[in-house]
């Protein structure tokens, strides 16, 4: 930093060199004291800096940390999902082949109905069953 030149300046303002004693003190004082000043702000402002620097590292730290947790629980999420719609098409498709199955069933029975192997009464009672399910 540039220093201050007050003294001269407030000695060139009086236009006299006679009356310099005290105020010369002063005015170096007072110039050692802005000095000082700023070197005190320059340290502050260097351990400012350095603070946020850490600041600035700890939050991209914590912000990787969070970002890999989010995509861990992103990817549970998706595995718990086609699990879920892994098991609802495995039930329709048993559903839908049950289905399938009893409609065989049914026609089987028509025809054990037709040639006489069961009664009337008996192929109602199975064909109630039958559909009570489907």
């Amino acid at each position: 930093m540039e220093k201050h030149k007050t003294t001269g300046l407030v000695l060139e303002h009086m236009g006299s060199k006679k009356k310099t004693g005290h105020i010369e003190k002063f005015l170096k004082k007072a110039d050692k004291a802005i000095d000082e000043g700023i070197k005190k702000a320059d340290k502050v402002l260097e351990e400012a800096v350095e603070f946020g620097e850490m600041a600035a590292g700890q939050a991209k730290k914590t912000s990787f940390e969070l970002r890999r947790k989010a995509e861990k629980e992103s990817e549970k999420i998706k595995k718990k999902g086609v699990a879920r719609l892994n098991e609802g098409i495995l039930a329709a498709k048993k559903k839908t082949s049950n289905v399938e199955d009893d409609l065989k069933t049914l026609e089987k029975l028509g025809k054990l109905k037709k040639s006489g192997i069961l009664t009337e009464k008996e192929f109602q009672e199975k064909k109630k069953k039958i559909l009570a399910r489907i």
